[in-house]
């Protein structure tokens, strides 16, 4: 059991640098384990397609195979098959890069996503792993949790609108529940609004979709159109997902 929680630690380490690959002293440091039982886990790894590694052989990366494993996840999700046409009337009604995202602990990871026609520059993708107080994704998820189940602060800023403190959080997400969606303005990324709806196909919601836009695009009538068009595409996604018989509730 311990050997496998490491085989994961260090997984879940080598996909957080991203572009930044590590030096075995690095990943041995980091996991607190000794230089010549960090080496023989990066070689079965290797060995296995799970880790990379450069032509010296001195750093270190993620493996193709945690992309099989990762797609084969949003291939068995029939909640994502529902999803995907979804996102792309969403996205072909309004012209405007729309999301899906799961609600990972404190983060939200984005399972799907549909570019915007016009350039857009985000940090989203899938795969991506952003905290869920910094997006619209995310504090749509967490609106429909007890206030209780929010940590205390202060939280991470991704900009200076991002909210830090649990109050200004949580009069944001009272506004949320009365509102009906959430609202990112410029706080997980600089010039960019997000609108946010939750997918209550699970209680509570586990999954939400979202609309990103420029702020130099987002007029009153625009963001009108925008709140209705994802409401009425919530609606579609919540009456076609899959309940829970004949399929594994997955928790």
């Amino acid at each position: 059991m311990k050997s496998a929680a490491r085989t994961v630690e260090l997984l879940e380490l080598l996909a957080a640098r991203g572009d930044r690959p590590a030096r075995l002293q690095e990943l041995a440091d980091a996991l607190e384990v000794p230089r010549s039982s960090m080496y023989a886990l990066l070689q079965t790894l290797i060995s296995r397609g799970w880790v990379r590694t450069d032509v010296t052989g001195s750093l270190y990366g993620i493996g193709i195979h945690a992309l099989l494993t990762g797609t084969s996840y949003l291939d068995s999700d029939p909640r994502v098959r529902v999803v995907l046409p979804l996102l792309d009337e969403a996205s072909q009604a309004l012209g405007e890069t729309i999301h899906m995202g799961r609600l990972d602990g404190r983060d939200v990871t984005y399972l799907a996503t549909r570019e915007s026609h016009e350039y857009l520059r985000t940090i989203s993708r899938v795969g991506r792993r952003l905290p869920a107080h910094v997006t619209a994704l995310g504090k749509a998820l967490l609106a429909e949790r007890d206030d209780a189940e929010l940590p205390e602060g202060p939280y991470e800023a991704l900009t200076p609108h991002t909210r830090t403190s649990r109050e200004t959080l949580l009069a944001d997400l009272a506004e949320v529940r009365t509102r009906g969606y959430s609202i990112d303005r410029e706080e997980s990324v600089l010039g960019i609004v997000g609108f946010g709806f939750a997918l209550r196909y699970d209680s509570p919601a586990q999954d939400a979709v979202s609309c990103s836009v420029p702020v130099t695009r987002l007029t009153p009538e625009h963001e009108e159109r925008i709140v209705a068009v994802m409401r009425e595409i919530r609606g579609k996604v919540e009456a076609a997902a899959p309940g829970a018989g004949g399929a594994p509730h997955w928790r």
